[in-house]
């Protein structure tokens, strides 16, 4: 999703939007219906894990999370940071002002092979990225060794709002 634009839904899906407590309107566009088979709660994990990401920080207003595939990321990634290959999450910040916080988008592809190489739920990994980017969209980064610590606690945190296991803590082999 491009900053300033209006999300567009996949083949007769449209999107959904959630009011929350504190001002705060998720809103969650599938534009690859695959995600609907890979998390069938996708909406509802997207929902839940940007609000935990941004509980606490006082953020209200709007954001948009996009569910896409590989194709549409690999567009976004290349006119927005010259990278010319799919990624797993793109955030785009937004005029706050207006009460807009920004956009997410999540590649599927990208989302499900990296679950899978790390030996983590679709779901943990997805919910873990969807607070990545909603952290971002506050301004959170990672490129300095103590942005990225404090931007790992906030993952943690959300995570663990989540009941759901830490990102940053090596997944266990089962016995």
């Amino acid at each position: 999703m491009e900053p300033g634009s209006s999300p567009a839904g996949g083949a007769g899906d449209a999107p959904a939007a959630a009011g929350r407590g504190r001002g705060l309107e998720i809103e969650v566009v599938f534009q690859d219906t695959g995600w609907r088979r890979l998390l069938p709660g996708a909406e509802t994990l997207a929902r839940r894990a940007a609000d935990a990401a941004l509980r606490g920080t006082g953020a209200g207003g709007s954001l948009t999370v996009l569910l896409a595939g590989d194709r549409e990321l690999r567009r976004l990634n290349g006119e927005h940071r010259g990278v010319d290959k799919p990624t797993n999450v793109l955030s785009f910040p937004g005029a706050t002002a207006a009460g807009h916080l920004g956009d997410i988008a999540l590649a599927l592809g990208v989302v499900r092979r990296e679950a899978e190489a790390a030996g983590k739920r679709p779901a943990a990994h997805f919910a873990h990225l969807v607070a990545h980017g909603a952290l971002h969209l506050l301004g959170h980064d990672h490129l300095a060794a103590g942005e990225a610590r404090r931007m790992e606690r906030a993952e943690a945190r959300a995570m663990r709002r989540l009941r759901l296991p830490n990102p940053w803590k090596p997944v266990e082999a089962a016995a």
